[in-house]
């Protein structure tokens, strides 16, 4: 079942790991997948885009414009960004916390959030919204945001593989000081988009 998955987030929001254990994930169930990120400036709030293609055995790693299945948005900005590369049916899950870019500070620019999430739901109206940031506070930590994200996408059955298969992977991957936290935090994530989504 061939899939495309972007996450579109800025550097220290955990983009990188999520989409780590996206692909690990398709891999443990049995998919060829292939990732590559496009990252600015991570360290510093830069745009960090990453693409997670399932079953692309023949494909290049890097999503095409309107062959996306999934964004991911781990801030509002960023999603709106990388928008078209979501296909017509696309879904689209969007974290609702705002990290205005240094370069509208520096500019005095505005950052309208209004306008930005008026534009996400004009182009993909059944965009899911989620504090994501609120639901991590309820796991221990808001760096467990990313987790709490993958939650809610597995939940909508977008992605072709299993509950388990996700939590066998964190296990594998995310070290055993922090398991407890992205445990809940996943389940936390899977459980809220049932009932909401």
């Amino acid at each position: 079942m061939k899939t495309n998955i972007l996450i579109a987030g800025v550097g220290g929001q955990g983009t990188v790991l999520a989409s780590r254990l996206l692909a690990a994930s398709a891999i443990e169930a049995g998919f060829f997948t292939r990732t590559s990120e496009t990252i600015g400036m991570a360290q510093r709030g830069g745009s960090v885009v990453s693409h997670v293609r399932m079953d692309s055995k023949n494909s290049s790693p890097i999503i095409p414009i309107g062959q996306g299945d999934l964004l991911i948005g781990f801030e509002l900005a960023e999603t709106a960004r990388s928008l078209n590369r979501l296909s017509k049916s696309g879904r689209c899950i969007v974290n609702t916390q705002v990290i205005k870019p240094v370069t509208a500070s520096f500019k005095g620019t505005s950052y309208d959030v209004e306008a930005i999430r008026n534009y996400i739901i004009l182009t993909v109206p059944q965009a899911i919204f989620v504090d994501g940031y609120a639901l991590a506070e309820k796991a221990g930590s808001v760096k467990a945001v990313n987790v709490v994200l993958l939650g809610v996408a597995l939940s909508l059955g977008i992605l072709p593989f299993t509950k388990d298969t996700v939590e066998k992977v964190i296990e594998a991957i995310v070290p055993k000081k922090f398991l407890d936290l992205n445990k809940k935090a996943f389940n936390i994530g899977f459980e809220y988009s049932k009932y909401t989504c």
